[in-house]
């Protein structure tokens, strides 16, 4: 009776469950505001990147002060937090839908290479954070020759 059944490995089955698992978790995962809260916690994306010189990291932080945003960075780990407040409701406002993201917000961000903090640029416009952060020393590859034996 077997052996009219086409064998398949469990690697396909493993690849089907994780794909089904990745796309409950993407569904599940945008969650502008949590239902019953006015204020919650939010988290703004970011971009890291890295050229010979500096990390440039890139923080949307939409609708703020740069005032209320606080950044350091402490044995390599680069530390963005803040707070977005809700603007107040007018009197005779019927709201529909609330479905901007507001509260306190903290992200730490293991940087890919030793930076000099005291030499970091930061600069906010159109709602995006771009800081700049030189590196300590360049970081020079060294070829390693094989011998054969």
């Amino acid at each position: 009776m077997f052996g009219l059944i086409p064998w398949r490995e469990s690697k396909e089955v493993d690849h089907f469950r994780s794909e089904i698992d990745r796309l409950f978790d993407r569904f599940f995962d945008w969650r502008p505001t949590l239902f019953g809260s006015e204020e919650t916690q939010w988290m703004p994306s970011v971009d890291v990147s890295e050229t010979p010189k500096a990390v440039i990291v890139k923080a949307e932080v939409p609708g703020m002060d740069p005032k209320d945003i606080q950044v350091s960075i402490s044995n390599n780990i680069l530390t963005i937090q803040g707070e977005k407040k809700q603007e107040k409701e007018e009197k005779d406002e019927n709201v529909h839908r609330i479905e901007r993201s507001y509260g306190s917000f903290y992200r730490a961000i293991q940087l890919p290479a030793e930076v000099e903090s005291d030499k970091a640029d930061a600069k906010y416009k159109n709602g995006i954070l771009k800081l700049k952060l030189p590196k300590t020393k360049e970081e020079s590859v060294k070829k390693i020759e094989i011998k054969t034996a």
